[in-house]
């Protein structure tokens, strides 16, 4: 791999792992100092290894840079966590002996520790996720702000923000106890949730499917069922979800980069693999006793992954809209629903249906509208896709309205 490949590919799998591993060791007060070795790392390696080549261990390189960095950060400015402190007390040469643990161990350790850290129910669920994608996936600020269509300065204000606020609470880099878990989880689980929708359906101008967003999100679950306190039905079923969507990821997205809506999908390009694997989470998930949403979720998806279109499978799925929607009802899963209900009772009982959830700013509703009518009145389903079109934020949901557009007009 060349150079100008390599280094990104490396800030990608390695910023996260240095900085938690630093921001662990030195305290939620300081992952600012943390963020800032890294950053000085690979700035490093840039200049480096442009004149001198490229290591033959390029991440031992780094890690040993950061590791020396760190050290000499601890030993100049004095910026030391608890336990640190307690060691120099004790031996007036210790700062030179600080023990900085990159291995794989410890790194998979911190970044769940983190994880917990910035999942606090005190801040903002947009600041967790932006947390999550520059301190555990190694998101720049320009990659953060496009996913939220925002500007720089808004990410970074929102950003320093949170980081105030876990500063003021004093919020230790650690695992929750035991009786904690449970609570916390839940942010945890929310906020990887998200930020795999992030993913799934984006409005950044790169496009309407980001799927590095939603690969971190599923690497984060993972991290999660392999720390055994957590490997929970919830965890099984959350994953078994993103695993189902993945699944579909080639099939979403036509060339010229339009959504390809589910009905008009190539069956052929699903990945089985990934489908096995999220039925295998979704066996998991079963052995408890509680129900959350991320199984009934994954119950769908999973139904979703029949190629058959039939009665039975559809109304399964409005079965299970239905459950949902008494556990947590949401405006999108009450619409999503509606095309179940096509599918079992027809377009006209859909219709009104629809028509009474009134989300009159949501361009998929008026997109769901329009299909709906397009069989039983053509020109309602014409207002109502030129409606979609003019609400759609991105260019990939415009050309997919157009798409319904035009073949009306045939």
């Amino acid at each position: 791999m060349e150079r100008q490949e390599l280094i990104p590919h490396l800030f990608r799998t390695e910023f996260s792992k240095i900085t938690t591993v630093l921001g662990k060791l030195l305290g939620i007060a300081h992952l600012e100092v943390a963020e800032d070795i890294t950053s000085e790392t690979f700035l490093l390696a840039l200049e480096t290894w442009t004149f001198k080549g490229i290591p033959e261990n390029p991440v031992a390189w780094l890690y040993s840079v950061a590791k020396n960095k760190a050290r000499n950060q601890i030993h100049r400015d004095h910026l030391f966590a608890e336990k640190i402190s307690l060691k120099l007390q004790s031996s007036p040469a210790a700062s030179e002996e600080v023990e900085i643990d990159l291995s794989e161990k410890n790194i998979a350790d911190s970044q769940l520790q983190m994880l917990f850290a910035i999942c606090q129910p005190s801040i903002p669920l947009e600041a967790q996720i932006g947390l999550s994608l520059r301190i555990l996936c190694g998101f720049g600020i320009d990659e953060i702000a496009n996913a939220f269509l925002t500007n720089k300065e808004t990410i970074n204000k929102r950003l320093f923000r949170a980081k105030e606020k876990l500063r003021e609470e004093k919020v230790k880099i650690e695992f929750p106890s035991g009786k904690e878990i449970g609570s916390r989880l839940d942010a945890v689980l929310i906020t990887l949730y998200l930020l795999f929708n992030e993913g799934y359906y984006s409005e950044s101008k790169d496009g309407i499917l980001r799927q590095e967003l939603c690969l971190e999100a599923m690497r984060l679950v993972h991290m999660l069922l392999a720390y055994e306190p957590t490997n929970l039905p919830s965890v099984n079923a959350l994953l078994s979800l993103m695993c189902f969507h993945a699944s579909r990821f080639e099939a979403r997205k036509s060339a010229n980069g339009a959504v390809i809506l589910y009905q008009d999908q190539n069956e052929a390009l699903w990945d089985e693999e990934l489908i096995a694997k999220g039925a295998w989470y979704l066996h998991e998930a079963t052995k408890g006793d509680r129900i959350s949403r991320y199984h009934i979720e994954a119950s769908i998806a999973w139904w979703h992954t029949s190629k058959a279109d039939t009665i039975e499978k559809w109304t399964q799925i409005l079965q299970l809209y239905n459950q949902l929607l008494r556990v947590e009802y949401t405006p999108v899963a009450a619409l999503n629903r509606t095309y179940a209900l096509a599918k079992v009772k027809g377009n006209a009982h859909a219709i009104t249906a629809a028509e009474a959830l009134k989300l009159a700013d949501n361009h998929f509703y008026y997109l769901l509208l329009g299909v709906l009518y397009s069989d039983i009145d053509r020109e309602k389903a014409l207002d109502n896709f030129l409606k979609a079109h003019s609400l759609a934020k991105t260019n990939a949901d415009r050309q997919t309205i157009q798409q319904r557009i035009d073949q009306l007009g045939k």
